[in-house]
């Protein structure tokens, strides 16, 4: 379970982001010339841990689907340094990512869409095998019927096609997919986001006991902020293509320090009447700002309730104000400046003083 996960100390990241940037140009004329950029992730670091979850929050548009996909180099990205499990794979080329793949996979958000309706069942779960290895036919209908019996699907709809199943089962069938190579680190783009509420807790809890068989390493994106205190280890906040703040899960929850983070914590609804009543919503004034103009300073400050001169002026640095505790915001400009921006790096710190990622 993710909160039992302990980092020994001096252990190495599985995945190591620092500086990703994803920007998608803007063209217009007739010539169709660059004439400007929009910033989906912009300036993005942090730290996944082997056998981890790293949930990841936000606003829709604030970037989060994006930096999954460019973590995995489903993207070019236009900077920054990508390393999974040691490997520098920011640099490389789509052809020479082929043999990295394995190592790496997604499970994506809407599993009617990423399912090709004339494949069966089999064939689905065992293009990866096709693609990757060359093994017989039985050692590959092994590999299937072993995939299925672990994500809960009966042997005997292989040979069936996607429309013949149900929203949760087919999401099973991607996760399936997912696990076929082996990989260590699996991107999860709002896999819950399609389902009825009463399959979701079914795909979390089977992402759960995966993670902790298989010794899984997650990135979980997410909207449904009660679903990700429940899988994740640690948090990372996302606001207008930047991660304004990472912390430990239940220290995050109970105390948030981003005027942001703070915001969308205090929209989560609380099921005890009682407590709803007293909880204080903070409502945030005006629209997201464009990520193809994004204000001067710190992205934030044409909404935060807290804002000061310095913030339209300067953009805040990622600060460790607390053990495994990173925010960028100028309220906390006091913290520990790190050596680039390193979000998580120090994770082991606040393992050894007993704080509960």
């Amino acid at each position: 379970m993710a909160d039992t996960l302990r980092v020994p100390p001096g252990t190495e990241p599985l995945v190591q982001v620092r500086g990703l940037k994803m920007h998608f140009p803007i063209s217009s004329g007739l010539l169709r010339r660059k004439t400007g950029a929009v910033k989906a992730v912009d300036d993005v670091s942090f730290d996944i841990f082997p056998r981890e979850t790293l949930g990841m929050v936000g606003e829709s548009g604030c970037g989060k689907s994006t930096t999954g996909r460019a973590v995995l180099r489903l993207y070019d990205i236009t900077a920054g340094s990508i390393r999974i499990d040691g490997t520098e794979i920011g640099g490389l080329s789509q052809g020479a990512l082929r043999k990295h793949r394995p190592k790496m996979q997604m499970v994506f958000q809407d599993p009617q869409a990423c399912l090709n309706p004339r494949m069966t069942l089999a064939g689905i779960i065992g293009e990866p095998l096709d693609e990757h290895t060359n093994w017989s036919r039985r050692q590959k209908l092994d590999r299937i019927y072993e995939l299925m019996d672990a994500v809960g699907l009966n042997r005997n709809f292989a040979n069936r096609y996607p429309h013949e199943f149900s929203g949760g089962q087919r999401q099973r069938i991607g996760i399936a997919r997912a696990l076929a190579l082996n990989p260590a680190f699996i991107v999860c783009d709002e896999p819950i986001a399609a389902l009825d509420v009463s399959i979701q807790a079914q795909v979390v809890n089977l992402l759960e006991e995966l993670q902790e068989k298989l010794g899984l390493t997650y990135l979980f994106i997410s909207h449904d902020l009660s679903m990700v205190r429940h899988i994740a280890t640690r948090v990372a906040v996302m606001y207008l293509g930047k991660v304004v703040e990472i912390a430990p899960r239940e220290a995050l929850y109970a105390e948030p320090l981003h005027p942001y983070t703070q915001a969308l914590l205090s929209a989560v609804p609380d099921p005890d009447p009682a407590s709803e009543r007293k909880v204080e919503r903070i409502i945030l004034k005006g629209d997201v700002p464009s990520p193809a103009n994004p204000p001067k300073g710190c992205n934030f400050c044409t909404r935060c309730p807290a804002v000061m001169p310095v913030c339209r002026e300067v953009e805040p640095q990622t600060l460790e104000v607390a053990p495994g505790r990173f925010v960028a915001c100028h309220l906390h400009d006091k913290g520990k400046p790190i050596g680039g921006p390193t979000p998580g790096a120090n994770q082991t710190t606040s393992n050894q003083q007993g704080a509960t990622p």
